[in-house]
């Protein structure tokens, strides 16, 4: 199947593989909205000043989260669960995927979750594991990790286990779909096997158990994800884990 100009395919997957394309069918030219290698940059926005700063203190207040690293690592890993979702939903559907560089995706930061981000042009790419991990892992979230890491004081490990977790999830979401469980099954083992994203966790079928923890436990209603290196909160650990 060829790409179609508004990637309509995608949407009966859900709200983390839809993405809306600037100018398609279904898009509106959005240019007030950053690019992400704007905000990998630091480039502040006409609209929301440093953008990376703004959308960490909507997750902190949506989520009353008592500290500012705990909606740092939160936000992260919402927005790399959007940009694994749209990759491996477009590699498993069309066997392509568009060209989902920084420069290309335009994201608010305002949005409610999960991220909403808009494609300038739907420019095709071969759909392996190769290209993904050139385009997710080393486009997006290396630079985002690093701003994270240097800001936050983030561990990286805690980050690439969001990361890793994050593409976990994508791929068992696509697991749901008989047509598309086996190839999202197959990149996303091909992509956690990436030196980034190795020793990271353990992937067994479609249940992944990460070896961090992404602090999601230390919110006021927070417990362990599925996925989560604790059985259950360590509450007797003020600072929690950092991977």
């Amino acid at each position: 199947m060829d790409l179609d100009p508004d990637l309509a395919a995608l949407r009966p997957l859900g709200a983390f593989f839809a993405l809306r394309t600037i100018g398609g069918i279904a898009g509106t030219a959005r240019p007030a909205l950053p690019t992400l290698a704007q905000v990998y940059e630091h480039q502040a926005s006409e609209v929301y000043g440093n953008t990376l700063t703004f959308r960490i203190r909507k997750v902190a207040g949506a989520l009353r989260a008592p500290e500012s690293r705990i909606a740092a690592s939160i936000a992260q890993q919402g927005l790399a669960a959007r940009l694994w979702s749209v990759a491996l939903g477009c590699a498993a559907l069309y066997g392509r995927i568009p060209d989902l560089s920084p420069r290309r995706l335009h994201w608010d930061p305002d949005a409610s979750a999960p991220d909403d981000l808009w494609l300038d042009a739907v420019e095709p790419l071969p759909g392996d594991a190769g290209t993904i991990a050139d385009i997710v892992l080393h486009g997006h979230l290396e630079p985002l990790t690093a701003a994270l890491h240097a800001e936050y004081r983030l561990a990286t490990g805690l980050l690439w286990g969001n990361a890793a977790s994050a593409l976990a999830g994508a791929a068992r979401q696509l697991g749901h779909r008989p047509d598309l469980s086996a190839r999202a099954r197959d990149l996303a083992a091909e992509l956690l096997a990436h030196p980034l994203l190795t020793g990271t966790g353990t992937l067994t079928g479609t249940a992944f158990r990460r070896r961090s923890c992404c602090l999601y436990y230390r919110l006021p209603e927070g417990g362990v994800c599925g996925d989560c290196c604790f059985t259950r909160a360590p509450r007797s650990s003020p600072r929690g884990a950092s991977g």
